[in-house]
């Protein structure tokens, strides 16, 4: 059976795509925002099922889901507003190629048990799509609420990595077990250091989630990632705002730029030089209906980078 981590990478790079599916960052976004009543970094999720279907019958390889659980304005941002694996398990019903990843799961504040019950139970109902990203979380405010200790995040999260890692059997009284069993172990992908050193990540996940950043910065991260973890998955995100135009030029902002999709594809051929095997497209700063870019990418870029035609005959949603 392919694993999720041999489907990311096949061909040897691709590209995903990050939710939620909004443009809410930007000025109609946002004064669609105020109109309907959501809070600053809310997005509007009435078509989030629709555009889900759409990049899965397009040929996006990967959807990529955060986990936010409290809300909290001096962050600015409530990412995808849904439970992360309630979440999940709804998108692996409704979708049917699209891997399904979390970037990532902060490890330390969830009970370990249940975090494995949740991963495995989405694992065996998506047919094997999980991408698990975890991480050790960076808001202090949740820890106390949670009564979880934010200085021993670290130590927590080594703990939570070997739980997921034995699938709880050797941390359980003889006769016990968590079910589902998945048939190979959950792949482990990390957002940042965790509080670890570079050689117990590069040793213990399977892969990495790197923060947004241009080619050049991404040719010394992939460096120092390969020099730990050998040829594992090394994957990032871009902020995008696809022009209208196909040559309009690339301009950078942080985290990401605008530009036409000639742009796009050049700076993902870099990407690819420097040796990202992964992108997901974070698109709350594009001005363009969702659904007119989706289909302009797939048609045009997903192809150059892509194993197989991309399939462009589905109906709008």
């Amino acid at each position: 059976m392919t694993t999720p981590l041999e489907r990311l990478t096949a061909g040897g790079f691709s590209i995903g795509l990050e939710a939620p599916l909004d443009h809410d960052w930007t000025p109609a976004g946002d004064q669609a925002r105020r109109r309907d009543g959501r809070q600053f970094g809310e997005p509007d999720l009435a078509r989030h099922a629709a555009l889900a279907q759409l990049a899965d019958r397009l040929g996006y390889r990967a959807l990529w889901v955060r986990d936010v659980p409290l809300y909290d304005p001096s962050f600015g941002d409530a990412a995808q507003v849904f439970e992360v694996f309630a979440y999940l398990g709804y998108l692996a019903g409704i979708t049917r190629d699209i891997l399904l990843g979390t970037a990532a799961v902060v490890l330390p504040i969830r009970e370990p048990l249940l975090t494995l019950k949740s991963a495995s139970s989405v694992q065996r109902l998506s047919g094997n799509r999980l991408l698990l990203g975890v991480a050790s979380g960076d808001r202090p405010v949740e820890y106390p609420l949670f009564g979880r200790d934010f200085e021993g995040r670290g130590n927590a999260f080594r703990k939570q990595v070997a739980l997921l890692r034995d699938g709880a059997n050797g941390h359980l009284p003889e006769g016990l077990a968590v079910l589902p069993s998945t048939a190979s172990p959950l792949p482990l992908l990390v957002a940042g250091l965790a509080q670890q050193s570079p050689e117990w990540i590069g040793s213990n996940l399977d892969g990495c989630l790197a923060y947004p950043g241009t080619p050049d910065d991404h040719r010394h991260r992939v460096a120092a990632w390969r020099a730990v973890a050998g040829n594992k998955p090394y994957s990032s995100f871009i902020h995008l705002d696809l022009a209208d135009n196909p040559d309009e030029p690339l301009q950078r902002w942080r985290f990401g730029f605008r530009g036409g999709r000639k742009a796009l594809a050049a700076e993902l051929r870099a990407l690819r030089a420097v040796g990202v095997d992964h992108i997901g497209l974070h698109l709350r700063r594009n001005v363009r209906p969702l659904d007119e870019t989706l289909r302009e990418i797939a048609e045009y870029v997903l192809p150059q980078f892509h194993e197989t035609k991309t399939q462009l005959t589905e109906a709008t949603p």
